[in-house]
């Protein structure tokens, strides 16, 4: 008897349906929040190296109209 009135009070101290539903959808919102992260992270990367690019036509370009003088 003491058995069962341990099994019914664990489960009954578990978590309902709505905080099961509740935590799920909390994950699924921070593995979003991560993903959009690094998706801006990469973007960030890509800006950099496409301006480094423009800086460095940018000097090769004026190297060479000095050496044309």
């Amino acid at each position: 008897m003491f058995v069962v009135a341990g099994m019914v009070a664990f489960v009954a101290c578990g978590p309902s349906a709505e905080e099961k539903a509740e935590k799920a959808r909390q994950d699924s919102t921070a593995q979003a929040d991560s993903a959009a992260a690094v998706a801006a992270e990469q973007q960030r990367i890509a800006d950099s190296t496409a301006m480094a690019a423009v800086e460095a036509a940018k000097a090769d370009s004026i190297a060479k109209a000095g050496e044309k003088k």
